[in-house]
């Protein structure tokens, strides 16, 4: 999750500036509340895609049940206004980048024979 957040709201977010969607497209008046930050992507969407991408591989009855949550998270950031269904996407592409990376990276260090990396001796 840290990683996908990072992604996206610490690299993302910083290179791109979309405004939120207008206040006239959403059906409801909850819409005041909404971050001042840029709406591409959705830090959010990336976080519960990454958490969820990451319980799935060990736990698939929990990341069936995270899958649903992560879903509604998804549908409520477009449905509150705080996102466009692009930036969602792009979420939820970050999350699952972000999950494979972390997957993948302790297979990717230098094996040191069973000692810690910089260990002294």
């Amino acid at each position: 999750m840290a990683v996908a957040e990072l992604l996206a709201n610490g690299v993302a977010k910083q290179l791109v500036e979309r405004r939120r969607p207008p206040k006239e497209w959403i059906p409801h008046d909850d819409v005041e509340d909404r971050p001042d930050s840029s709406s591409f992507p959705s830090g959010h969407t990336a976080a519960a895609v990454a958490f969820t991408a990451a319980v799935a591989p060990s736990w698939p009855w929990a990341g069936s049940a995270c899958a649903a949550a992560t879903v509604l998270v998804a549908l409520e950031r477009v449905h509150s206004g705080a996102h466009y269904p692009s930036d969602v996407a792009v979420g939820a592409a970050i999350g699952l980048a972000a999950a494979a990376l972390v997957r993948t990276a302790p297979r990717l260090l230098p094996r040191h024979g069973g000692r810690p990396p910089f260990a002294g001796g």
